[in-house]
């Protein structure tokens, strides 16, 4: 096991709980590659030994970073540092980038595909425009720290994003291009999760046989003005969760 480096320790002459201290330590081991995917991190009795503060402090600390997807805990084994998934469930509309960082990743995409097409059925329904009208098409590989998560086919209306097939080879972010290029700002969308499995085509861009399971995600995004993007997703099932919180 490698030492702590140079990340902060917690400090109980600190304003902000030992806690939150302690979590922002453990999240900065795993994000600068101190604790690189798949580590067993030291037992309570050690990290607490380590950090200087109580075992309930560390518990705190290690279920939070497990909630948010970055610890696995395996028992009679131990914790240990997952690889590169994504949790979905409730939460802020951002984009792929900024959700990645969220998580404490790395995200990136891969362009597959941009290109002009006629919106189907589908597709004019979800982005209410009538059948056949012009869409740009993109189709992306999407990563956390470089390795495959999902492949993202979405779709907008020709019109309100013109020369954004041209742009599509430099975007880093989409919705920071919509943002900054065309005024589209992302108000609220509508997400529906079917559990599905991963067709010939996708299986060695994504790193898995043919047929293994797969979380189909649609999304229609939506502005100021109605409906602007359709995106469907195919989602690794092993590195991608859904989690929710139920209350009475």
């Amino acid at each position: 096991m490698k030492d702590l480096g140079l990340v902060a320790l917690p400090d109980r002459n600190r304003p902000e709980p030992l806690w939150h201290q302690a979590e922002q330590t453990l999240r900065a081991l795993i994000a600068n590659g101190t604790w690189p995917e798949e580590t067993q991190l030291p037992n309570e009795e050690r990290l607490s030994q380590m950090l200087g503060i109580s075992r309930i402090t560390v518990r705190h600390a290690l279920r939070n970073i497990e909630e948010s997807g970055l610890l696995r805990r395996e028992h009679g084994r131990g914790t240990f540092v997952r690889s590169s998934t994504v949790i979905a469930g409730v939460r802020g509309l951002t984009s792929f980038t900024q959700e990645m960082a969220s998580l404490g990743l790395a995200g990136s995409s891969h362009l597959l595909e941009a290109c002009i097409t006629e919106a189907d059925e589908t597709t004019a329904d979800a982005l209410e425009i009538r059948l056949g009208e012009p869409v740009v098409r993109l189709r992306r590989l999407r990563l956390g720290n470089g390795a495959p998560i999902g492949i993202q086919t979405a779709h907008l209306p020709a019109a309100l994003v013109p020369d954004l097939v041209e742009l599509s080879p430099q975007l880093t972010s989409l919705y920071e291009a919509l943002r900054s290029r065309y005024g589209v700002l992302p108000k609220e969308a509508r997400e529906v999760y079917r559990v599905g499995r991963v067709p010939d085509g996708d299986a060695e861009l994504l790193g898995v046989p043919a047929g293994s399971p797969a979380f189909i995600v649609e999304r229609i995004t939506f502005g100021a003005d109605g409906p602007f993007e359709f995106a469907v997703s195919t989602m690794r099932g092993d590195r991608y969760e859904i989690r929710a919180k139920l209350y009475l």
